[in-house]
């Protein structure tokens, strides 16, 4: 996810849609959206009340980043083999580009064969991401810098034709990959890029074209044609972020458009609250999701897949805080507004509820952050832990 860069300088990027824009998004009623609270809340047991709706066929899981472990001060083998003990059935790993090519030709496995080794032996299915350019994980671009002589210029459109020896790169690399991997049956389904034409808040602005992901896709296919390729998006859930995103990505649509058109599994990165700025000794939030508007785009997104007999999974349900800061705050004997424990259950029970009323149902749910349930369980709060440990015993 693009983490809080994308909504924390949301006052920013809104003087991009120039001053006709700016005055409609003035008239807009987001009064409802929106919620002042102080960040840090006190530590309660709510979370052990809050009932857990039934998954029924959808599968669940979660996400593993290893420079999310690392940036949290965790050792990556003990958080992944702390993880792998709670009985889900599905995880999704990444190829990270520039951790994997150190150097041009010059490639190392080491470090993602033993976290596809660890799964299998877990008894996980995997959704391995193959990248090239972007990956699920702050800050989302790895391109090794080798395969990148100047920075992508601001504000591009990332074609194949302007950025051919890229694309070439980055399609062999997909096709490296998939090549390694593909006899691993533990491995359910490829995913290609990461929000793939969306750009990343105030930290880039370029974006992928679609024909350049859709090349990668069709590397990915070359190289094995028997499994599924998954591509992702975020399902924005407050009128401001739909706004920007529609502005931003108006030339070809957003990346969830872009999945409906290219993949066999369309992934909803699905976060119904986040940070918006720090006011003082309080913070204002965007809390989303029961819009009109929202409700009337997650509908058709549903009614596609039924009618189209494509899948949809929640690629990354919020499972922890989306503050003012890249790294989920960790304060001791505290907990932080955005995503409580309680909340962790409340997202996906929301989730599986839309497989009660809306057909068809979900192939999977990955809750995202359980990298920081894990520092929050070390640091002697394990309420994010339980309350996963909740689902999984209970739906």
């Amino acid at each position: 996810m693009r983490q809080s860069q994308q909504v924390g300088t949301m006052r920013t990027r809104i003087a991009t849609f120039g001053a006709g824009a700016a005055s409609v998004l003035a008239a807009v009623p987001i009064a409802s959206e929106v919620r002042i609270a102080r960040a840090r809340r006190p530590l309660t047991d709510r979370w052990q009340r809050v009932p857990v709706e039934r998954h029924g066929a959808t599968l669940l899981g979660i996400s593993f980043r290893p420079p999310q472990v690392e940036a949290l001060g965790l050792d990556p083998a003990t958080t992944l083999h702390t993880l792998l003990a709670y009985p889900f059935q599905l995880i999704r790993l990444g190829a990270y580009w520039n951790r994997i090519e150190s150097a041009l030709n010059h490639f190392s496995f080491d470090a993602l064969d033993w976290q596809i080794d660890a799964a299998e032996q877990a008894g996980k299915r995997i959704i391995l991401c193959v990248g090239a350019v972007k990956t699920f994980g702050y800050p989302e671009c790895f391109v090794p810098a080798h395969h990148l002589t100047h920075p992508l210029r601001e504000g591009a459109l990332i074609t194949p034709a302007a950025y051919r020896p890229l694309l070439a790169a980055a399609t062999a690399f997909v096709t490296r990959i998939v090549e390694r991997y593909r006899d691993r049956k533990a491995i359910v389904a490829w995913q290609v890029e990461h929000e793939a034409v969306d750009p990343l808040g105030m930290e880039h602005s370029w974006r992928l074209a679609e024909a350049f992901v859709q090349e990668e896709v069709a590397a990915a296919r070359t190289a094995d044609s028997t499994r599924p390729i998954m591509l992702n998006g975020f399902l924005p859930t407050s009128w401001p972020v739909r706004a920007q995103q529609w502005w931003r990505t108006r030339d070809q649509g957003d990346s969830l458009a872009v999945a409906q058109r290219l993949a066999d599994i369309v992934g909803i990165d699905y976060y119904p609250r986040h940070a918006l700025l720090r006011v003082g000794g309080r913070t204002v939030y965007l809390d989303g999701g029961h819009s009109p508007w929202h409700q009337r785009r997650r509908r058709r997104l549903l009614a596609w897949a039924t009618a189209s007999g494509r899948r949809l999974m929640i690629s990354e349900g919020q499972a922890e805080p989306w503050e003012t800061v890249t790294t989920p705050p960790n304060p001791s004997g505290w907990r932080m507004y955005s995503c409580l424990p309680e909340r962790l259950i409340e997202t996906y029970n929301r989730c599986m509820r839309w497989n009660r009323r809306e057909a068809p149902h979900l192939y999977a749910y990955l809750f995202w952050g359980a990298e920081y349930w894990v520092l929050r369980a070390t640091c002697g709060d394990p309420s994010y832990m339980r309350a996963f440990a909740r689902i999984l015993e209970e739906a």
